[in-house]
């Protein structure tokens, strides 16, 4: 295939296409962060990068099989207040991808984008690509991370565009437990949140309690389980038992760009070991060898047993979008994390390329 990847960041559409089995004769990426296009470079040298959308001209290239890209979202996020849609001037670049599109006439297009956009954002999407529905795809089906996104895929019949059914990939069963790293700095962890700390005390949690094991219900849960200080976004803990937050690009804070995760046993004890209940219930049962002793009153908290709270790092973010360990080595960790927060997923994207017929 001539690919021309439309928002290529760090070419998660290239490893699809390996991942799918096609052969690439030529690789054009559309990309302005340089941090991104270092990291595409480093994995694939023979990337042709060509610079911004709004200067792409069709008579630049010839007999284009497939037009990829994910346009910008952060007009469209629910994340975003005061979301300005597509009228936003990052979101509103979709425009370019579909003047590209209709001046190219590639044999497929795959568009991507969030699954929390407008109804009103949707619908014009879909309008404007020949009216094709998409499908909205979770991550969590091929990998340990819930990520919703919307993809419409099209084929060239004649002189327009019809939908390409695809069918959702088969659930792997991956948790976050099954991808975290066994040694990890002590930097990735929150200071002063170590084992032994409170990091709940809702009852719904202490009553989820078995063993040392928060039980885990739904189809594809990410399961909170407690809170720093107010819990905002970057402060809010996850269970290693559950899927992993959605990845972000932007946003501060301790655990904004990957969630914060307990990784290590839950129980219910204290700091020194001992069991600690409610006065709200019944007290446990008094015995002449002791003051205290039995299991008959309610446990106040739930308790971090061994190991800590802490962000995932970048090797487990890469795990998470389905990449190769260190695909983003070579740049900051910041830059690691935003440019794979704003990555395809892509045993998604193999998995639609094997779809097309």
């Amino acid at each position: 295939m001539n690919v021309l990847s439309l928002f290529d960041g760090i070419s998660c559409g290239r490893v699809a296409l390996e991942r799918a089995g096609i052969q690439v004769e030529n690789y054009y990426a559309s990309e302005i962060d340089k941090y991104a296009i270092q990291i595409a470079l480093k994995n694939y040298q023979d990337t042709i990068q060509v610079g911004s959308v709004v200067d792409i001209k069709s008579e630049d290239y010839k007999d284009i099989d497939l037009l990829i890209g994910g346009s910008p979202c952060q007009d469209l996020s629910i994340a975003k207040k005061g979301r300005e849609g597509l009228r936003g001037s990052r979101s509103g670049l979709f425009y370019e991808y579909v003047r590209i599109l209709k001046e190219l006439k590639p044999k497929y297009f795959i568009l991507e984008n969030v699954n929390s956009m407008p109804k009103e954002a949707k619908e014009t999407i879909t309008k404007e690509l020949f009216g094709i529905e998409p499908i909205m795809i979770n991550a969590a089906l091929v990998s340990a991370q819930n990520r919703k996104r919307l993809f419409w895929v099209g084929k060239l019949v004649g002189d327009t565009y019809e939908k390409v059914d695809i069918s959702l990939p088969e659930d792997q069963g991956i948790l976050l437990r099954d991808i975290l790293e066994q040694e990890v700095d002590e930097s990735f962890y929150v200071k002063n949140q170590r084992k032994n700390t409170l990091i709940s005390n809702r009852p719904q949690d202490i009553n989820r309690l078995k063993g040392n094991t928060l039980l885990v219900g739904g189809t594809n849960p990410t399961i909170r389980i407690g809170q720093i200080g107010n819990g905002g976004q970057g402060d809010r803990i996850y269970s290693q038992d559950g899927k992993s937050v959605n990845l972000s690009a932007n946003g501060g804070g301790r655990g904004a760009k990957t969630g914060l995760y307990c990784v290590g046993l839950i129980d219910g004890k204290n700091s020194q070991g001992k069991r600690v209940y409610s006065a709200d219930g019944k007290s446990v049962t008094l015995s002449a060898g002791s003051k205290a002793g039995g299991e008959s009153g309610r446990r106040t908290g739930v308790y971090l047993q061994n190991e800590g709270i802490r962000k995932l790092t970048p090797i487990e973010c890469e795990r998470l979008q389905s990449l190769p360990d260190n695909y983003t080595e070579g740049v900051s960790n910041t830059q690691r994390y935003k440019a794979l927060g704003n990555a395809f997923n892509v045993d998604v994207i193999a998995h639609i390329l094997k779809n097309l017929k």
